[in-house]
């Protein structure tokens, strides 16, 4: 038995493990999950606060997922877990890396799932970075919806961990958002549009310290 036809027996065990330790070690919080379509191409598009971002993702999620990671972790100890566990794609960064975006198109084109954070590095800030383009072109290549996804308080488990305390987790998965048919086709400023689309979303998702570039955006 798996979680659904897309996710393998064994990842789906890994999966469940992961989750119930998320459960005991941590107050997680999840809504929203039923956007997340069981069958075909899916863009999941979360923002990236801690290094807790993937396994959490991952974990709460209940299809195989394909991560596209930096190409710093490539070759290292925690490079070689993202891929075993999450499939992962490195991209090298201020590049074009056509290498990866093909195989990430191919993890659209066969059905399957595909995780990007639109950021395309971690916020030390605390708040959102300004999106990048990469998950509207991919799904609209794809092509395939795209769910927003955000996560808060993992910035803060280490700390709340240490005082032997249970730090309180929240996932909030959004509605599907579906370009349009000719999106295959758009170019850069199109695509900056549909970003932006995409952004403004998952700022509405968060709480307004978590908003960061887009904060003042919404109050307008």
């Amino acid at each position: 038995m798996s979680g659904s036809p897309r996710e393998p027996l064994p990842y789906f065990l890994v999966r469940h493990a992961v989750l119930g330790i998320l459960r005991i070690v941590c107050r997680l919080d999840v809504e929203g999950i039923e956007h997340v379509q069981l069958e075909g191409p899916v863009v999941i598009a979360p923002n990236h606060l801690h290094v807790l971002d993937g396994p959490i993702v991952a974990a709460v999620i209940p299809r195989r997922l394909t991560v596209l990671a930096a190409d710093k972790w490539r070759g290292t100890v925690a490079g070689v877990i993202m891929r075993l566990t999450m499939n992962s794609i490195f991209v090298a960064r201020g590049e074009a890396d056509r290498e990866a975006m093909g195989k990430a198109l191919a993890v659209l084109r066969s059905g399957q799932t595909l995780a990007v954070a639109p950021e395309g590095t971690r916020s030390r800030t605390g708040g959102l970075l300004p999106g990048k383009n990469g998950p509207v072109y991919l799904a609209s290549r794809g092509p395939a919806p795209i769910v927003p996804l955000v996560v808060w308080g993992q910035e803060r488990a280490l700390g709340t961990w240490r005082r032997l305390r249970r730090p309180a987790i929240y996932v909030r998965v959004g509605r599907p958002i579906c370009l349009p048919p000719d999106a295959g086709k758009a170019r850069s400023e199109v695509l900056s549009e549909y970003t932006d689309e995409l952004m403004l979303e998952m700022a509405r998702m968060l709480p307004a310290a978590y908003r960061g570039h887009y904060r003042d955006r919404l109050q307008e």
